[in-house]
């Protein structure tokens, strides 16, 4: 069933569409006009296949970041089609009412939708089988691409599995193609114990070194993913950065107490720690639990958890009985400036062994929403250093160093002030829209000249 938060995302898009209009110069710092930009040769119209797994109407996740990328393409003048999977995330049940395997429109772009099969339980085993089924569902409609000729195929991961694929219609069909990585999966897989046998996790590591060195370009979301595509084997002159980006307008801080307040009946007086996002395997999620054991007796702390996914079930087993804890599915995406101005304190829980290969992109709105964040990090990790001087670090997968941390800033309002200013200005400045998705432009086009050049006279 489609929750209420995969309603359209109406002032998120218009955004998009502005700020993909009016790029920034990553160098001066300045907006211009795309007309400014088609001087010296950009300007041109490419033809853009996007290969992923995930896509609207998913609210969350990798989905969410490929359809606004998607939209900034279109309002830049590209012309985009997308081949995607039936949508499942986060929910992993299939929505109702999204054709498959019919073509349809969405905000100018054209998808085509394969089945997938997706398991309400997750496993190592399950999870590839899931991103098997949609990889060989969605073979006839790759091939069918080819007679187009994009100019880029652009695909991402997760899933690999497809990679390949993509590879191979952009080599039919002379295109460039890039590879953006969300998450390292094979790594990942290691870490979670998903692969255990060091035969495996050889094999899967060449295969995967394989595939990453056939991309023409590959992006990641991280200094740190970065620093581990170049250790994977990647030329440096292939690897681009391309974060992850936060509307700016759409999630900011608010000048009154939220009205989620009133409505769940929350003291205006309580100290709210908030997780909002998806609940699956990585986050170290159960310390939630613990933390609201621990402040369980005093009636100022007051939790509140708004998402769905794998996670979910046996995080609300483990708080069985608490009467601290306020549970909310996905929001609608109109009120999300509203709900992230609930917190007092944004609580991003991570398990100790995933913390460097996943950047979660929910800290992102948090920094926005100009709220301090108490992060389970490592130090010296990519998150432990956004969170630093935005919020408090505190080691992983530690429900009583979470509570400690809850109840340092609920003591201390000014240093919380201080501290959801600087994560607002990160965000305007590092992680806006505006600056990532311009600079993402600037970079695809000028990666795509050479061939488009050629083909100006196509029909």
């Amino acid at each position: 069933m489609r929750t209420a938060a995969m309603i359209a995302r109406g002032s998120v898009r218009e955004h998009l569409v502005l700020q993909a209009m009016n790029p920034v110069d990553v160098h001066t710092g300045v907006m211009k006009s795309r007309s400014d930009a088609a001087a010296g040769g950009r300007g041109r119209q490419l033809r853009i296949l996007v290969y992923a797994i995930n896509f609207h109407p998913e609210p969350v996740g990798t989905g969410k970041y490929t359809a606004e990328m998607c939209e900034a393409l279109v309002a830049a003048g590209h012309e985009v089609r997308v081949l995607t999977a039936h949508p499942w995330y986060p929910t992993r049940s299939l929505y109702e009412g999204e054709a498959t395997w019919r073509g349809s429109h969405w905000n100018g772009i054209r998808i085509y939708r394969a089945p997938i099969w997706a398991p309400r339980r997750s496993s190592g085993l399950r999870r590839i089988a899931m991103a098997a089924s949609f990889v060989m569902a969605s073979l006839p409609r790759l091939a069918a691409v080819v007679p187009w000729r994009p100019d880029v195929v652009w695909t991402v991961e997760p899933s690999l599995l497809g990679a390949p694929f993509a590879w191979l219609l952009a080599r039919l069909c002379g295109a460039r193609c890039w590879l953006h990585v969300q998450d390292f999966e094979v790594d990942a897989a290691f870490q979670l114990e998903i692969l255990r046998s060091p035969i495996a996790c050889g094999l899967a590591l060449r295969v995967e070194r394989l595939i990453l060195r056939r991309f023409d370009i590959l992006s990641s979301i991280s200094p740190q993913m970065l620093e581990r595509l170049a250790t994977k084997g990647v030329p440096a002159a292939r690897i681009a950065d391309f974060p992850n980006w936060v509307d700016v307008e759409a999630i900011a801080p608010l000048t009154a107490p939220s009205s989620y307040r009133d409505q769940l009946g929350i003291s205006r007086e309580a100290f709210v720690a908030l997780y909002s996002g998806s609940i699956g395997a990585k986050q170290g999620i159960e310390v939630i639990a613990t933390a609201a054991l621990a402040l369980a007796q005093d009636p100022a702390m007051h939790f509140v958890v708004c998402g769905e996914g794998i996670g979910l079930a046996g995080l609300r087993e483990a708080a069985a009985g608490l009467h601290n804890i306020t549970w909310l599915t996905l929001q609608p995406a109109d009120r999300m400036r509203e709900l992230m101005g609930l917190a007092d304190a944004h609580l991003l829980p991570q398990r100790a062994d995933a913390a460097d290969l996943v950047l979660p992109s929910k800290l992102l709105a948090m920094l926005a929403s100009g709220r301090p964040v108490i992060a389970g990090a490592r130090p010296g990790t990519h998150l432990s250093q956004i969170v630093e001087g935005r919020g408090l670090v505190v080691e992983p997968e530690d429900g009583a160093a979470l509570a400690r941390a809850i109840r340092t800033l609920a003591a201390d309002p000014v240093q919380c002030a201080q501290m959801g200013k600087r994560a607002r200005e990160l965000a305007v400045n590092r992680f806006s829209a505006q600056v990532v998705l311009g600079a993402f432009l600037e970079k695809l086009e000028a990666f795509a000249s050479p061939i488009s050049l050629s083909r100006m006279g196509r029909g």
